[in-house]
């Protein structure tokens, strides 16, 4: 009887198992693709000039290495990485030489310290920031809250930070747009005593939460009154700006 127990037991460990396993095999077969129209689209003539470099773990790498700034940034959840391509593109052409990591199952929270190592292959670089999108933005925020001494800040695009780096000295970006649907507004508002107190915020207007990126509308998402290659742009400028900031950016409202 007691063996019979176990036998049945073990089945149904095993059912479990596999039942999970195929449920996450399908939910994450299910992603948003590159939309490879729109990617020559989403860039002027000059910035699609910009030669990127996929290295051997998959990541794309664009821009000058011997720039002041470099960034590391992370995809959205579900989104396939080389939607981001278009964004890593315009950042170089400004100057900031960008690293653009592929994660397992296009899924950033299975691999938050996809970062580490990536630094000292560049060590020209002197300042580095890492962000991401969405999902990415939220594990980028989680990995820089463990190495806050080895960045100058952090780039948050629809997304916020759960982890809490509102005591150090970190430069933080938080920007959205306008008619993004997508982000939890009322978890952006919570999570904003997490960031350090001269966080800048931009809003793009008309932007949504799936246009930092050329993969398509985004389920739930709203409706933007600006083009994907317009959001890709401003999101650039305002990514430039932050890293040369003036001290003319918008603080983020408490």
């Amino acid at each position: 009887m007691a063996n019979r127990k176990i036998k049945n037991t073990v089945i149904i460990a095993v059912i479990v198992i596999v039942a999970v396993a195929a449920s996450f095999g399908l939910y994450a077969a299910s992603y948003y693709h590159t939309d490879e129209v729109a990617a020559e689209m989403a860039v002027s003539p000059v910035v699609a000039k910009m030669e990127t470099k996929t290295l051997g773990d998959g990541t794309i790498v664009c821009g000058r290495e011997d720039a002041r700034t470099g960034l590391i940034f992370y995809p959205g959840g579900k989104v396939e990485y080389t939607a981001y391509e278009p964004l890593m593109k315009a950042c170089a052409a400004k100057g900031v030489f960008c690293v653009l990591v592929q994660m397992p199952f296009n899924l950033a929270v299975l691999d938050v310290n996809a970062a580490d190592g990536i630094q000292a292959k560049y060590p020209q670089i002197k300042d580095w920031y890492i962000g991401g999108h969405s999902l990415g933005g939220a594990m980028a925020a989680s990995y820089i809250a463990k190495h806050t001494d080895q960045f100058a800040g952090l780039v948050l695009l629809g997304a916020y930070s759960t982890a809490d780096i509102s005591s150090s000295r970190l430069r933080v970006l938080s920007v959205y747009g306008s008619e993004d649907r997508v982000l939890n507004r009322s978890k952006y508002d919570k999570y904003k005593s997490n960031l350090p107190g001269n966080c800048s915020e931009y809003v793009i207007d008309g932007g949504c939460h799936s246009y930092y990126g050329v993969y398509g509308a985004q389920k739930g998402d709203g409706t933007p009154s600006i083009t994907n290659a317009e959001q890709i742009s401003q999101t650039a400028d305002i990514i430039w700006q932050f890293v040369n900031d003036d001290g003319t950016m918008g603080r983020l409202p408490r």
